[in-house]
């Protein structure tokens, strides 16, 4: 890897000891080792404001009518204590980067030019509490089909009748499916929304409209202008500007950019609209990125649908073998129409809600906007121009909406960015699954303008899901290389099919290394897969307990496959960095992520241990006994709602109906028990919410108010269940991986099964690294800034895999004389690898000479990297007095970033150099060839001492199909 440079690409400016570099297709950090950047998504919960999940339709239309939305609040409160303990588990699970999801809406849902400064005032609050628990941080200007008011999330309300629409009238046409409204507003039932039908509005009118306007308009819609501006330049600068004032205000807290806020991603899921589509009376007859379930009309058929004209259109199911055609259905609007009534503005087009004046000659309300282009005729339906949107209107091309349209987005959008945060990384995200276009001087951009954008400060930010698992809600024992398939890597489907689950999960490989080469287009930069994730409501939420009268409840062992075969793609020799989607600290059983019946966040309130499975060192029994009414009301409702789930379905409508309110309020009540965590007062919470009903009419009992809310201090010596008490599928994504390498990681492997760790780094001469202290003086890149030996390979080691065994027992555990019992010293053995004593430190030498002590103290100094359990947390431990019988407690200990006390039971086998273990992070040091040597390459290997640690009896054994008995589970498939 080339020397870092001690001066910015993008400013000139002298690089911070805080600086991350982009260079050689990795983050770098300023002493030149290699990053590798992994976290999540927080969160998902901020698509909506406080309160207004997808599924709630009371006051939908109407406060996004008046404007008066509150998203402070989303996604962490910030005054109650809760954020803390929010954070404190996600950085004990390892984890270092954050994508922060940030709408539109949120920003400048009051009206065109009106920003909610105080929720960009929150954000700042956020961040800082981020930057407390050292993450790193970008920002992600989040949508979803174009906004909540079409069934997403992203844009404020107002662009929708700026673009001529009115809104209450999608669902009656079909023009987008509406979570709240689902199927219809008079007979709502918003439970019974199917799995990702959301996604299929990018098929509908509404998202081919509104998306060409932004990106297209004025080629393909020249006719409309508002306030003097074509409706693309309208949206689009409003939108860059809102970002950009956010940004400014970010700038402006002083202590946050580049420490903290290292970029922005470009916007989430870009979509072409209609852009390019050859023929407007025929879908494509391939699956593209547009999901194919439910009703699928063609463009020609949407525009008819948005007159109110009744169609019969394609109907689709998607099951374990893809999207196939499952008849037709009639859509009948009934003459209501999508399209703005002419009533709705003045005569002069001047609009009294939003202030804008529309050019009411060129652009008639009432109308479809395609009509008044000729695109088609409203009178007889026929379309006049089937390819309309195919060619380029000014050049007569085919077009090509990534360079014609995303590209000129992208540049402005980074352009106002970088007035605010210079040194920003640009992550740069084009369409899903579509390589990204060469930044290269372009037609009609000066070279300042554009190439100019990117200046070394940059990354790939593609997403990836696994999109049988995603849609089908099950983890299948074949799959498909779905993104071969979109890039034409196959001749037909069957040849991309994939069985067993050890070629599934070669396969994942292969296609999240394709997205990471796709990066060398931009040139040599870093590759962060965005989003990347599992559903955890698989299989008729068995994992919830119902289904099978609740056998299932708590085994997510076929999430953990699935999202452990995700994950590994990032692995092996693609080492990939990524933000898993999602962290929502509101989840429920019952509503999900609260968002279109999405369920994919990590942790859930609704998974907290039940009181009477918790064991001795767990929170609940150390709350007390006038603690406890704080479950008992949770758990009645909860068993309502269990006996409502496995009920039959006669009567279902009456059921949904009188149950509701049970619902609701259990979903309260379990964000805000263990959920919040923090100091709030617990009686005047509940207080907001009225008891849960039974079917019958009869008031569940009470929840009796206990006298203080639990805080992250009732954890300290429960580490181990902190960490994994309300956590899905833990073992998958709290995984080892390297923080910072010295050199480059080559190879890396994890086993959960065997919790077996391996990688491989490539070191070469230049990859000595710098000093931390000369690095952040800004020096020459000299001898006297290389201080070889000083900083080390840095790997996280998960207390969740490798805790030692009091803590996997809860609390201090059994304690005799002072001393912790700890559990059988069995020997482990492994390719070699063999550790018979508890071990903190050791080397390559001492492994050759077979003469491990076992009893050696952590040696060198702390460092500010460490992922560390919280300080009050270590400091209890500590204070306890208790040691291990094989480990010694060191002598001193800095306060707030460790402990003498053994957290992890590791052994440990290296190739060559010295390690050391403290908290939850291993220091490997390893010779640098001198200049001239050859590169070397260098291995360790981690396990667990005293063996795996058993997730508690959740788990069943699974009934293997007669596919599955022949081919061997990492072979692959033994019959094609």
């Amino acid at each position: 890897m080339p020397r870092v440079p001690s001066i910015s690409p993008a400013t000139g400016n002298p690089t911070s000891s805080s600086y991350i570099h982009t260079t050689a297709c990795n983050f770098v950090d300023s002493t030149g080792r290699t990053l590798l950047l992994r976290g999540v998504n927080l969160s998902g919960s901020s698509k909506a404001p406080v309160g207004k999940q997808s599924y709630v339709l009371e006051d939908f239309w109407e406060d996004a009518e008046a404007g008066v939305e509150n998203f402070i609040g989303q996604p962490l409160n910030i005054d109650d204590g809760s954020a803390d303990v929010h954070l404190a588990r996600l950085r004990g699970w390892g984890f270092n980067m954050l994508r922060f999801p940030v709408t539109w809406e949120a920003l400048e849902h009051e009206g065109p030019g009106k920003y909610d400064y105080d929720f960009m005032d929150y954000t700042i609050r956020v961040l800082k509490k981020c930057k407390e628990y050292g993450f790193r941080v970008y920002m992600d200007p989040h949508q979803d089909i174009w906004s909540r008011f079409s069934g997403g999330s992203g844009a404020p309300f107002w662009t929708l009748p700026a673009c001529g629409i009115d809104p209450r009238n999608l669902t009656a046409t079909q023009s987008a499916i509406i979570h709240c409204e689902y199927p219809l507003p008079h007979i709502a039932d918003p439970a019974s929304l199917p799995a990702m039908i959301w996604s299929t509005n990018y098929g509908r009118l509404l998202s081919q409209t509104v998306f060409t306007l932004f990106f297209a308009g004025r080629d393909f819609a020249p006719h409309c202008i508002i306030d003097g501006q074509n409706i693309q330049d309208y949206l689009q600068s409003h939108y860059i500007e809102a970002c950009g004032v956010l940004a400014d205000r970010i700038r402006l807290a002083g202590d946050l950019l580049d420490e903290c806020v290292i970029g922005w991603d470009s916007l989430n899921e870009p979509f072409e609209g209609l852009c390019g589509w050859d023929d407007l009376s025929s879908n494509p007859l391939k699956q593209g990125s547009t999901l194919k379930k439910g009703t699928h009309p063609t463009p020609a058929q949407s525009l008819r649908l948005g007159m109110g004209q009744a169609q019969t259109v394609e109907n689709w199911t998607f099951g374990a073998l893809g999207p196939s055609r499952d008849g037709s259905v009639t859509i009948d609007p009934k003459g209501v129409k999508v399209w703005a009534a002419p009533e709705s503005e003045s005569a002069e087009g001047v609009n009294a809600r939003w202030g804008w004046r529309r050019d009411a000659g060129r652009w008639k309300l009432g109308t479809c906007v395609w009509a008044q282009h000729g695109v088609w005729d409203v009178e007889t339906g026929f379309v006049l121009r089937e390819d309309y949107f195919r060619f380029s209107p000014t050049t007569g091309e085919p077009v090509d909406f990534i360079v014609d349209y995303w590209k000129p987005h992208f540049v402005a959008f980074a352009r106002r960015i970088r007035r605010a945060h210079p040194e920003a990384i640009l992550f740069v995200q084009p369409p899903v699954f579509a390589p990204p276009p060469e930044m290269g001087v372009g037609e009609g951009m000066g070279e300042e303008e554009e190439e100019g954008v990117l200046k070394g400060r940059c990354a790939y930010s593609a997403h990836y899901y696994d999109g049988l698992t995603l849609v089908t809600r099950h983890w299948n024992w074949f799959n498909a290389d779905a993104l071969g398939l979109l890039r034409g890597r196959y001749s037909n489907t069957l040849q991309a099919v994939k069985i067993g689950e050890g070629a599934i999960r070669r396969s994942l490989q292969e296609q999240l290394g394709m997205l990471k080469a796709d990066a060398e287009i931009l040139g040599p930069y870093p590759t962060i897969i965005g989003e990347i994730g599992i559903p955890f409501d698989m299989d008729g939420k068995r994992a919830y307990g119902w289904t099978d009268g609740g056998k299932y409840k708590g085994d997510y062992s076929r999430q953990e496959k699935a999202l452990d075969a995700s994950l590994n793609g990032a692995d092996g020799e693609n080492a990939l960095n990524w933000t898993v989607w999602t962290y929502c600290t509101d989840h429920t059983h019952d509503w999900s992520d609260g968002w279109n019946m999405e369920d994919l966040s990590l942790w859930s309130a609704d998974d907290l241990r039940e009181r009477e499975a918790d064991d001795a060192g767990s929170l609940t029994s150390q709350l007390g006994d006038d603690d406890e009414g704080l479950y008992d009301g949770h758990g009645d409702s909860r068993a309502m709602l269990l006996q409502t789930k496995n009920a039959s379905t006669k009567d279902k409508d009456k059921d949904l109906k009188d149950t509701s309110i049970v619902t609701v309020a259990a979903a309260a009540a379990s964000s805000l028990s263990l959920a919040t965590l923090g100091s709030i007062d617990r009686t005047a919470a509940l207080g907001a919410y009225p008891h849960p009903s039974a079917a019958d009419g009869t008031k569940l009992q009470p929840t009796r108010a206990p006298r203080r809310m639990p805080t992250l201090d009732d954890w300290r010596t429960d580490p181990y269940g902190f960490l994994t008490n309300g956590a899905r599928a833990f073992r998958a994504f709290c995984r080892p991986w390297p923080h910072k390498v010295v050199g480059v990681p080559v190879d890396m492997r994890f086993e959960i099964g065997k919790a077996y760790f391996k990688l491989v780094v490539r070191v070469a001469a230049e990859d000595a690294p710098l000093s931390t202290a000369s690095a952040a003086e800004g020096e020459g890149e000299g001898e006297e800034r290389e201080e070889k030996g000083k900083l080390a390979t840095e790997i996280y080691v998960p207390l969740v895999h490798y805790a030692v065994e009091r803590l996997v027992r809860g609390g201090c555990g059994s304690v005799e004389g002072g001393v912790v019992k700890e559990g059988s010293e069995a020997e482990m053995k492994l390719e070699g690898l063999m550790d018979p004593g508890h071990r903190r430190s050791g080397s390559a030498e001492e492994q050759q000479q077979q003469r491990v002590s076992g009893r050696s103290s952590a040696v060198g100094s702390r460092w500010a990297s460490s992922v560390d359990l919280p300080a009050m947390m270590s400091a209890s431990m500590e204070s306890s007095g208790s040691t291990s019988t094989a480990a010694t407690t060191s002598s001193s200990t800095a306060a707030g970033t460790g402990t003498g006390v053994d957290q992890v039971d590791v052994a440990v086998k290296v190739s060559a150099g010295r390690w050391e273990v403290e908290g939850q992070m291993l220091r490997w040091w390893y010779d640098v060839p001198e200049e001239g040597e050859p590169p070397r390459e260098y291995t360790i290997e981690i396990k667990r001492r005293v063996g795996v640690i058993k997730v508690s009896g959740k788990e069943h054994k699974e009934e293997r199909s007669l596919c599955e008995k022949f081919c061997d589970e990492h072979a692959g498939c033994r019959v094609m």
